[in-house]
């Protein structure tokens, strides 16, 4: 049976408040962990108007705080930003504060121009380059497989699962190598989606903590009583989209009836495209489309995305699709 989980960016609505940004997630968590998903997972981005997450950590304690058992996770740590020694720290932290419940997704993608590199005081593009070293060094600092001159208190010994996430080949052929469970981010650049889950499972090593192949998809999904409304809340999403690739990124915007429709055909093009990993609509319609999907891509895993001006939309469309995913099929 696939499990469905959530991720989130911390959204900063226009016109809205940082505090509320995060009393959202909080209450979106409060709703996944109450509908059963297995995890809720925080993005780590820097130096945007409109996401809260960049101190990742630090939200996802603010969160464990506030829920009782569901999983909690990065998705993911851009591990290039940081050192391994530090996410030892911050992710052996979160263990001790709420054990059995931390999973650590680590990302290659710098995602970062000159300022920001210059605020980090990191040569992010080098960094990237020592990514697999990175992640090898990080393991070895939580479990001690490898012997290091120095350990991580907290770190050494947590029990903090590691996830390999990607958008690409390269993501999908490390997670392979080292026996990692695999998160592709189909929900913003499905490109290379079946190719590189074809590659994780073909040299898939089994490792300890992951014995066999394990995949989990990232799409968006947006439900509503009626199609309309849920095209409708699921604008704010699509003008953030087309505002990041035209250079031009800020605060979540409300939602405008008839978005899509008015816009110029390369703008269609590129939301159509990322509409491959979506399904937006009634319940009826959400649930074939990822039923379609996880036909598609033999996912063990859903990560269900999507910002909503509204937060109190988000949760009501997790409600109805994890209602419609669970309802029994009709012959």
């Amino acid at each position: 049976m696939t499990d469905f989980s959530v991720l989130d960016l911390v959204p900063v609505r226009a016109g809205g408040t940082l505090h509320e940004a995060f009393a959202a997630s909080v209450d979106l968590a409060r709703a996944a962990e109450r509908l059963g998903c297995k995890r809720f997972w925080v993005a780590e981005h820097h130096a945007m108007d409109g996401i809260a997450g960049g101190a990742t950590a630090v939200v996802l304690a603010h969160i464990g705080n506030a829920t009782r058992h569901i999983r909690l996770g990065s998705g993911g740590i851009m591990l290039p930003n940081h050192t391994p020694f530090q996410i030892a720290e911050q992710f052996g932290t979160l263990d001790a504060l709420f054990p059995g419940r931390i999973d650590l997704g680590l990302g290659r993608a710098p995602g970062a121009g000159p300022e920001l590199q210059r605020a980090l005081r990191k040569n992010l593009h080098q960094a990237a380059e020592y990514f697999p070293h990175d992640v090898v060094e990080l393991r070895a600092l939580l479990t001690g497989d490898v012997d290091l001159p120095i350990r991580a208190t907290p770190g050494y010994g947590a029990k903090v699962d590691l996830w390999m996430l990607g958008s690409s080949l390269f993501g999908a052929s490390l997670a392979a190598k080292l026996g990692l469970p695999y998160a592709f981010a189909a929900h913003f650049a499905p490109d290379h989606l079946d190719a590189a889950l074809a590659l994780y499972r073909r040299d898939f090593q089994p490792s300890d903590a992951c014995p066999r192949p394990h995949v989990m998809v990232a799409m968006n999904v947006f439900a509503a009583d009626t199609t309309e409304e849920a095209e409708l809340i699921a604008s704010s999403q699509a003008q953030s989209f087309v505002a990041l690739r035209t250079g031009n990124p800020g605060k979540l915007p409300p939602p405008v009836p008839g978005y899509r429709a008015s816009l110029p055909p390369p703008a269609q093009a590129m939301l159509a495209h990322l509409g491959q990993a979506a399904a937006v609509g009634t319940p009826a319609e959400v649930r074939a489309g990822i039923d379609a999907f996880i036909a598609r891509t033999g996912a063990d895993e859903i990560m269900l995305c999507g910002a909503t001006y509204d937060p109190a939309a988000r949760i009501r469309s997790l409600e109805l699709t994890l209602a419609a995913m669970r309802a029994p099929v009709l012959a």
